[in-house]
């Protein structure tokens, strides 16, 4: 069972200030000065490695139960995009009460027509998550409900699926762990509301396990990046009714180089694709699809052998994936039955060479060299 917050914490969080007036976010370090950093020797690559494999958080499947303290209707209306704000917080999880500081973040989800309750940015205390399911943290990205109704927990729930299916198929891909969470306004003491919510792991932690590092390189054309890495992932896309994101802005897209040098698109963030199949999402008017339940393959132009050998790890992995999807119990049958057809037309496009040659070949942008 949580403990119960200690009173003399709960004192010091109702009388701090509104909000930690945080200067503005420190700006973003020159990518190229990383690129002409040194690698560490293979040992301690090893050891980042191994660390990043077994952060505890995202070991086990299991949804975790959860409570967050903090001045909620403060934090809710800090709406514009990268405002660098935080407040006083506590995480309880596992029968142990971590400070933290929370923040708002993203860009669609923080209008207040598009969700009542922002997504937030957790910063753990460096000295206070040892041998909690949160060891190792330092920040991480909580998916949250948007709307106070209980419909939009199964929109987190298929986010986090998504993220499911990435990781069956490729490496390259960002873990997710699904939680049920019960906000608390520090003021008063109360519960607010309870819904599901996704702890997303950090960039820095995906590249160590990849063997690499996060160099926030923009502006990156299809011939910079690792074919085969690049492939899988405009595949992925494709799956999962995603065009929400942009190698060239870094937009929900993460660079990771290896020690070989190589350029490895990551992407995360999938609640506007057809997937999730948000209320709230919409495909930019630009790509000349009617809803985000159209699939519309981005990337490179590729033969029909080179897509087909790119998609056997999709096709080895059907099985795997529906069962992922049946697994999750906190998902109702509609959303269930809706994920399992979305999957299931694009495995219908990607069956035979044939199905392959008329989806992603004839018709492909031979000239699309970005995106």
């Amino acid at each position: 069972m949580l403990r119960r917050l200690s009173v003399s914490f709960l004192v010091a969080l109702v009388v701090a200030s509104p909000g930690l007036r945080a200067q503005n976010p420190p700006p973003r370090k020159n990518p190229m000065a990383k690129l002409a950093e040194p690698w560490p020797d293979d040992e301690a690559m090893a050891a980042r490695r191994g660390e990043a494999q077994n952060r505890k958080l995202f070991q086990d499947g299991a949804l975790i139960e959860f409570s967050l303290t903090s001045e909620f209707n403060l934090i809710n209306k800090e709406r514009s995009p990268n405002n660098g704000k935080q407040f006083p917080g506590v995480l309880a999880a596992g029968g142990v009460d971590i400070p933290v500081k929370l923040g708002s973040r993203g860009h669609l989800r923080l209008k207040p027509q598009t969700c009542e309750f922002v997504p937030i940015k957790i910063e753990f205390p460096a000295d206070q998550t040892a041998g909690t399911l949160f060891d190792g943290q330092t920040t991480l990205k909580l998916g949250t409900h948007c709307q106070n109704v209980s419909e939009f927990d199964q929109f987190v729930i298929r986010e986090y699926l998504s993220y499911k299916l990435a990781n069956l198929v490729t490496p390259f891909s960002f873990r997710a762990r699904l939680g049920r969470g019960t906000y608390i306004d520090a003021r008063s003491k109360k519960p607010i509301s309870t819904h599901n919510a996704l702890f997303l792991e950090h960039e820095n932690d995906v590249a160590r396990r990849l063997g690499g590092r996060d160099v926030a390189f923009e502006h990156r054309m299809f011939k910079d990046l690792d074919t085969e890495a690049l492939t899988t992932m405009m595949l992925l896309e494709y799956m999962l009714g995603n065009t929400d994101y942009s190698i060239w802005a870094l937009h929900n897209v993460v660079i990771v180089q290896d020690k070989q040098r190589r350029f490895l698109p990551i992407p995360y963030d999938f609640d506007l694709s057809g997937m999730v199949h948000a209320p709230y999402a919409a495909p930019d008017a630009r790509l000349l699809i009617r809803s985000v339940t159209d699939r519309l393959y981005r990337g490179p132009c590729r033969t029909v052998d080179e897509f087909n050998a790119a998609t056997e790890p999709f096709r080895a992995h059907r099985a795997d994936m529906f069962a992922a999807i049946d697994a999750v119990k906190e998902l109702t049958s509609p959303h269930r039955r809706e994920m399992r057809d979305y999957l299931e037309s694009f495995f219908r496009r990607i069956e035979t060479p044939e199905q392959i040659k008329k989806t992603f070949v004839d018709g492909c942008h031979t000239t699309r060299e970005r995106v």
